[in-house]
């Protein structure tokens, strides 16, 4: 099978973390006999230092062209100075946009090799293994009325659903869950919010067409603190657009570190993958971040784009395996243990996959 994928590096340390996916790539490739074919273009503040366009119109191009999206980050400091339609953040926006993006995956699991990098003591983060489905084209991101008003002294947004938009993410939900445990939790705030009130409605009408799936909701401030003290007890987490956005930095943090955390925004035609880390800009350049969410987003590409669920379980089963071979990068490093680097994390996981000793097995 031919790989065709565009390559959106970005801003920060997207590009470091970048190259450490593909070169887990060619060797994932490699193995199993695919070909991998590479468009590689600019996006975020990358692309507006060099056309004044933070999505140009060629990297546009490139994405509807290739089979799907690897993207690693954006997001610049210097971006505070650019008019807001012009900053990175309204560049990805504007790709999901374009994409057809509107369910975010991100699985969240703790490798038994990381159970003592989790903030939270071992006897509760154990077992923790569940996937966020966030609602990605609509809400308080993309509602309309939107902006400053009375000259800069107050502002606007607006978080709007329409019931098709909640229906449609809602059945991803279930769907995901028919492949796990069976269990969605719709997180709203359904006390205060009249579009949280149209969000439940809608998922419990959805639940009726998935019987064998047990349906619950919880208020979002009520699932923050059940996210800490009780991880393992979720399943599934379906959440509008906002709440999936900040439930999902928390959950990283339970599992030991963000740069775990993966990525699959689908819907449209491919998909968009990256790592939730942002572009980090405070470690750009010192090649010392973790490129193992990236890392993890490429194999989320290879399961929903090609169906390749041995290739994608081979990448999963090298992150393992590597970490239990007492690898850490900064930020999961221990005091007194020694870290390497995020090209050496990723030739690493390139050599397990290579070496064929890590399982291809789902």
């Amino acid at each position: 099978m031919r790989w065709r994928i565009a390559v959106l590096g970005g801003d920060g340390v997207g590009p470091e973390v970048m190259e450490a996916a593909l070169e887990v790539l060619r060797a994932a490739a490699g193995r199993f006999g695919h070909e991998l074919t590479t468009d590689i273009q600019d996006v975020g503040y990358a692309a507006y230092e060099r056309s004044g366009n933070p999505l140009p119109e060629e990297t546009l191009a490139a994405c509807h062209d290739a089979d799907a999206v690897l993207l690693g980050a954006v997001g610049d400091p210097r971006s505070e100075e650019v008019p807001v339609e012009l900053r990175p953040e309204a560049a990805l926006l504007a790709l999901r946009k374009e994409m057809g993006c509107y369910a975010n995956l991100r699985p969240v699991r703790l490798l038994p090799a990381l159970a003592s990098v989790s903030p939270l003591r071992p006897e509760i983060v154990k077992g923790t293994d569940l996937v966020i489905v966030r609602e990605l084209a609509g809400g308080l991101y993309y509602g309309e009325p939107r902006g400053p008003l009375d000259d800069g002294r107050a502002a606007v947004d607006t978080m709007k659903y329409h019931q098709d938009e909640v229906a449609r993410i809602a059945r991803v939900a279930f769907e995901t869950a028919r492949g796990r445990r069976n269990s969605v939790l719709s997180v709203d705030k359904a006390n205060v919010l009249h579009s949280s009130r149209l969000w439940r409605r809608v998922v419990n009408e959805i639940a009726e067409e998935y019987s064998d799936v047990e349906c619950d909701h919880m208020l979002v401030d009520r699932a923050a603190m059940e996210l800490v003290l009780n991880p393992s007890s979720f399943d599934v987490m379906l959440t509008p657009n906002l709440f999936g956005d900040v439930l999902s930095d928390e959950a990283a943090a339970v599992i030991g570190s963000i740069g775990l955390l993966a990525s699959a925004s689908i819907g449209g035609d491919g998909g968009i993958f990256e790592p939730v880390h942002g572009s980090a800009p405070d470690i750009a350049g010192t090649g010392t971040a973790n490129p193992l969410a990236m890392i993890l987003s490429a194999a989320l590409l290879l399961r929903h784009v090609y169906s390749l669920e041995a290739e994608s379980a081979a990448i999963e089963s090298a992150v393992a395996q590597v970490l239990e071979d007492g690898l850490r990068t900064a930020d999961l490093a221990g005091d007194g243990e020694a870290a390497v680097g995020t090209a050496e994390m990723g030739s690493a996981v390139a050599a397990a996959i290579s070496s064929e000793k890590v399982s291809a097995d789902a």
